[in-house]
């Protein structure tokens, strides 16, 4: 039987679990907290910060897993170059984990090696650096961490007076021990997809149809599939989303972002070597296999033989409401009692206001409009805890 470590244990890392558990594999399922999503379905668990390298070592030392899988941002990625090297197969591979885990290395990667378009940015670790990063990118900009995720410590800046507050929330929402932001030019685009990219180890790279989504704050609140793209700039994003995962090298699932201009223009945006938030709408029937199905299929080097639109579908985060201190009370009645709706319920043991705890999913024929789809989803998500997608975070 195969084992797999898995390196954080969100809510994405548990579909991933059920997934492989369907195919019977074990799995072992790490988080800085306890009884985490992933924990829930998975074989065994162990509670540590994967930042702490010689404790990650002894972990792999004492579970000897044949595949690593990293779910989150917060590992020392250094050690994985080291397990690769026991013949431990790492997702997609070190080098991709090593580079996409830092904004630095992958925006370099492709806008430097690659040459992809992306948006004009500067780095800064000084407030001083930061003052001389937006001279040259202008206003407005969006300044992030460059590690984080769920937009922890990302904001647009519209003016001078924004600078400082903007600077000293990025470096506090900083996951890991990377203390420096990337500046980047504000791209006033018409809207973000996520093209959802498969390398396999004995087949072609496939492209899942792309998915549009909204996020706030840098944290993703919808997505709906399909989006509406031009041939032209589908190829234009499948190229670039082939482009830099052959250059990373590995197998699984990426999450590609790109920017749509209103001109029509593909800018590429962020990628992510794992199963995508934006993602979690394959789970309500839009493709004939979810995205933690074709990430497991990659990993274990399983036949996918098409990735096929099945249903228009659209999906629309839980948000608490409040903080509590164990799990809440869900609303689950007003969504089921709806035809092609679906609530996926994350399983997180606590809760602050505005956190993430599950998420609404719709679906209906393939020539349905997403719009109606789109507002479904959110009108049932904001039953469930009583909360909008769209409220404020604190």
């Amino acid at each position: 039987m195969k084992k797999i470590l898995l390196l954080g244990s969100g809510e994405l890392g548990k579909e991933f679990v059920i997934a492989a558990k369907r195919k019977g594999i074990y799995v072992v399922a790490c988080d800085k907290y306890d009884n985490a999503p992933a924990m829930q379905v998975a074989d065994e668990r162990e509670v540590f910060s994967m930042l702490d390298g010689e404790t990650l070592k002894r972990v792999v030392e004492k579970h000897r897993p044949d595949i690593i899988v990293p779910e989150i941002e917060a590992i020392r990625t250094e050690c994985l170059f080291d397990f690769e090297a026991q013949s431990i197969q790492v997702v997609p591979s070190a080098r991709a984990v090593n580079y996409t885990m830092n904004r630095k290395a992958i925006r370099d990667l492709a806008a430097q090696e690659l040459g992809l378009r992306t948006a004009n940015y500067r780095y800064a670790k000084t407030y001083t650096e930061l003052l001389a990063a937006v001279e040259v990118v202008g206003l407005p900009c969006v300044i992030k961490p460059l590690m984080s995720s769920s937009g922890h410590g990302q904001s647009t800046v519209r003016g001078n007076d924004e600078l400082r507050t903007a600077f000293e929330g990025a470096m506090s929402g900083a996951r890991g021990d990377v203390k420096e932001v990337i500046v980047e030019e504000f791209i006033p685009f018409e809207s973000e997809f996520t093209l959802l990219t498969v390398t396999q180890k004995c087949g072609k790279t496939l492209f899942c149809p792309p998915i549009g989504h909204v996020q706030k704050g840098g944290d993703y609140r919808e997505s709906w599939q399909p989006y509406a793209i031009s041939d032209e700039a589908l190829r234009t994003a499948q190229d670039m989303a082939d482009k830099v995962t052959r250059a990373l090298t590995g197998y699984g699932i990426w999450g590609v972002e790109f920017f749509l201009t209103k001109s029509g223009e593909v800018i590429f945006s962020e990628l992510s070597p794992r199963p995508h938030d934006t993602g979690m709408v394959t789970l309500g029937h839009t493709t004939n296999l979810s995205e933690f199905e074709l990430h497991l299929r990659a990993v274990l080097g399983l036949p996918i033989h098409d990735i096929r639109l099945e249903h228009s579908g659209a999906s629309a985060v839980v948000l608490a409401d409040k903080d509590y201190a164990e799990a809440p009370e869900y609303n689950l009645a007003d969504v089921l009692k709806e035809e092609c709706a679906r609530v996926r319920i994350f399983g997180k043991p606590d809760a602050h206001r505005g956190r993430r705890m599950g998420v609404v999913l719709c679906y209906g024929n393939t020539g349905d409009d997403t719009t109606a789809l789109r507002d479904k989803a959110k009108r049932l998500a904001a039953t469930v805890l009583g909360t909008d997608p769209y409220m404020e975070k604190d």
